[in-house]
């Protein structure tokens, strides 16, 4: 890796990430076709609740690597960068918090 290239936090587990997303797709596309065939709303909104969830983790667990190696390597460097990526960090877990 020439030094100029850099890894964000996800970049170990971007397969598995992706195939998570995958599946979450595949959640939407089904709730789709749930509304397509006119299923009972009852059905449809216990979907929307695990994809809402499948989501949320998704979240965290992304979230949780972007602590654990952007804002680490940057409050190691520190400076403005820091304060930065502490401030992304906090408006992101402010987003989810609200969602």
């Amino acid at each position: 890796m020439s030094s100029t290239e850099t890894h964000h936090g996800y970049h170990d587990q971007k397969d598995s990430h992706l195939k998570r997303l995958r599946r979450i797709e595949g959640q939407v596309r089904g709730l789709q076709r749930m509304v397509e065939e006119d299923k009972y709303c009852i059905d449809i909104l216990t979907q929307v609740s695990a994809a809402t969830k499948a989501l949320q983790s998704f979240s965290l667990e992304l979230l949780e690597e972007h602590l654990e190696h952007c804002v680490v390597d940057a409050a190691r460097r520190g400076g403005p960068e820091a304060q930065e990526k502490v401030r992304e960090a906090s408006d992101a877990i402010a987003r989810l918090v609200r969602s």
